[in-house]
């Protein structure tokens, strides 16, 4: 098995590296809003004519990648004369973030795009917009156990061993793609794009299916009996010292773009704290989520989970920041190219499909069932049992039922069957399988 999967490491440069870095993620912004302006420029130059009658319209400016980058090459030694201290990779990524949006904002407005409508893209502030930069071509390499080698920025040592990867490379069972360098919480970080050779696992009981029911009381209930994984409600129980935090750099002189007021050097250093705390909370939950999943994927063949309403249920403002600390949408995420990984497959259940309503014995379906009730109370059959383990039964039976053979699959949410298995995991780890002969890794399918 062939996947891209990434790997992150903290780097820990020197003070004229950070300079170096600083002046990169500069050169990306700086590309970035020069061709923005040319666009916008170009656009409003076609309405005016348009709006004169006049038939022969000035040419469209390309909105591709290579158009872009042409455009750049002809205009960068007026535009930034410093051009040449950074590597072209700079200016290559804020083109290439450009050509990405304004591709997914005429996709968006031509119905060719999925989700929430997109906006047109807007400039890159000096002070709001993330710091990063990617690397594709020239000298991307490790140098032993605790350096990292990138173009023009040279040798720049890493706060953490880098030898998980480096074994893989020294095998050949690695080769590095790409990596992109970022601000993050006050430190820099390079993440490494990898092809990584996986071998074929198996899971420990390829035969089980567990349904895995999502909750903010309790995290996940499962339908094998197994103990539930409790919420551990990171922010909640931070929550204190953050507010605490907050309100020292709310007395302290902050920045002031409308008067051009720099942050004092207390109010910098409330802010680093501030952000050390959000940064160690969003840590504490990625991990205690990673365990829990790839514990699931490594043993069991077949894992069920609904396909819930994220978006919507943050819109609650009662339950917007539970559901946010919960972390639903990044469960899933991990589940399915874990899933694959592992040899397993994730199956989703429809959005409608009424888990928590139904009763697991005899598939009677209650016409309504608050959110308060958390005793599931059967009508028919007299059943009682817990809300959430009832929904994990009837999750793991609907598969039973339509996996075996008794129904066809059906239509996603979207009105389009899933023939592919589960694309690139974004954040720190990414897989695409490559394995044409395997069955679809992801199913949605109703009852």
């Amino acid at each position: 098995m062939i996947v891209t999967q990434a790997y992150r490491f903290a780097l820990d440069p020197m003070e004229r590296q950070v300079g170096a870095l600083l002046r990169h993620a500069g050169a990306v912004r700086v590309a970035y809003n020069w061709a923005l302006a040319r666009v916008k420029a170009n656009l409003s130059q076609r309405e005016a004519e348009k709006s004169y009658g006049i038939e022969d319209l000035t040419p469209s400016f390309g909105w591709s990648m290579y158009s872009l980058r042409e455009a750049w090459n002809q205009a960068k030694g007026d535009v930034a004369p410093w051009w040449a201290q950074c590597s072209k990779e700079a200016y290559a990524t804020g083109l290439d973030q450009l050509a990405t949006g304004l591709r997914n904002w005429s996709d968006s407005r031509n119905g060719g795009r999925k989700g929430r409508p997109m906006g047109f893209p807007r400039f890159k502030s000096k002070h709001k917009a993330v710091k990063s930069c990617r690397f594709t071509t020239g000298v991307i390499r490790l140098e032993g156990r605790t350096h990292v080698v990138l173009p023009v920025l040279g040798r720049i040592r890493t706060h953490e061993s880098t030898r998980k990867l480096a074994r893989r490379i020294e095998n050949g069972t690695a080769r590095i793609k790409s990596a992109t360098v970022r601000l993050d919480a006050g430190r820099w970080y390079v993440s490494f794009s990898v092809e990584v050779e996986r071998s074929d696992p198996t899971p420990r009981r390829p035969d089980a299916v567990i349904g895995v029911d999502l909750g903010v009381k309790t995290l996940a209930v499962f339908s094998d009996g197994r103990p539930a994984a409790g919420n551990p409600k990171h922010y909640d129980h931070a929550q204190k010292k953050p507010r605490r935090l907050s309100r020292t750099a709310s007395r302290r002189a902050g920045p002031d773009h409308r008067t051009g007021r720099q942050p004092s050097k207390r109010w910098l250093r409330a802010n680093d704290q501030r952000n050390k705390v959000h940064h160690r909370i969003a840590n504490l939950r990625r991990d205690g989520l990673h365990k829990l999943t790839t514990e699931l994927a490594s043993e069991y063949g077949t894992i069920v989970v609904e396909d819930l309403n994220v978006a919507g249920m943050v819109k609650n403002r009662r339950l917007a920041r539970a559901v946010s600390d919960a972390g639903f949408g990044e469960i899933r995420r991990q589940l399915a190219y874990k899933t694959a990984w592992n040899g397993g497959r994730l199956e989703v259940a429809d959005r409608w499909f009424p888990s928590s309503k139904t009763c697991s014995h005899c598939q009677a379906v209650k016409p309504k069932l608050p959110l308060r009730v958390r005793t599931f109370t059967c009508g028919h059959c007299g059943l009682i049992i817990d809300r959430d383990e009832n929904a994990a039964l009837n999750l793991a039976s609907l598969v039973k039922r339509h996996v075996a053979g008794s129904g066809p699959e059906t239509r996603n949410g979207r009105g389009a069957d899933r023939k592919t298995g589960p694309g690139p995991a974004a954040g720190c780890e990414a897989s695409t399988s490559h394995r044409p002969s395997r069955p679809d890794q992801t199913r949605t399918f109703a009852p």
